[in-house]
């Protein structure tokens, strides 16, 4: 995280690039990132991705205060899509968990059918 952080505020020449174009490295980056805040912090994802949401636009306004760099409204949305999108699926994925402990465990009908021959035989 502080990679990104020096990353977003230090000259220009230490940004990282990958050549997919900063709008995807931008969006991908947020994701990667929101992915492992949301591994660590399960229980809420969009809080997770509302708060980095706010922290890239933040990255991006403080970049105004640097000599060589400046924000860019766009920067700010692609990362704010790339948290988001990250917090959604987390949300599905804990959603569908939860969904799956009410029910409890489920059989399959092959194993019902075991389990019932040998209760039979």
């Amino acid at each position: 995280m502080m990679l990104g952080v020096v990353s977003a505020l230090g000259p220009a020449s230490w940004t990282i690039r990958t050549g997919l174009g900063w709008q995807t490295e931008h969006l991908v980056g947020f994701f990667v990132i929101t992915t492992l805040a949301c591994l660590a912090w399960p229980r809420r994802p969009f809080v997770v991705g509302c708060a980095l949401m706010v922290a890239g636009a933040l990255l991006e306004g403080l970049q105004a205060l640097t000599p060589d760099r400046h924000p860019n409204l766009v920067a700010a949305l692609c990362s704010a899509g790339g948290a988001m999108a990250a917090a959604l699926v987390a949300e599905l994925i804990v959603r569908a968990q939860r969904r799956r402990a009410k029910k409890g465990p489920t059989s399959t009908l092959k194993s019902d059918s075991i389990q019932n021959s040998n209760a039979a035989g």
